[in-house]
């Protein structure tokens, strides 16, 4: 996103009631970063060929990317030509300093 950027008017969203006076524009709506995460997860797919995908995921902040992106990397799995197996993994960092 660019600096001069100046978003979405928030009147174009469905903005929960406890977020309407702190939110005042929409920079990247949702629909776009499922579109992105249904791309990562294709081009993940495409990168690892039939390898084994270990997938790590940073707790707190980063779970529901995540499992976003897991539920995509999965339904191609499924869906797709190949199937490849999928570990999970998590980990706890108690700063990021």
């Amino acid at each position: 996103i660019r600096d001069e950027e100046s978003g979405y008017n928030k009147n174009l969203f469905c903005i929960p009631k406890h977020y309407e006076e702190d939110l005042e524009r929409v920079f990247i709506p949702h629909g776009l970063i499922l579109d992105r995460t249904e791309r990562l997860a294709r081009d993940i797919m495409q990168d690892m060929g039939s390898h084994h995908i270990v997938a790590l995921c940073v707790l707190k902040g980063g779970y529901k990317f995540f499992a976003d992106l897991l539920d995509r990397i999965k339904a191609l799995n499924q869906n797709g030509d190949k199937s490849v197996p999928i570990t999970v993994d998590f980990v706890k960092i108690k700063s990021y300093c």
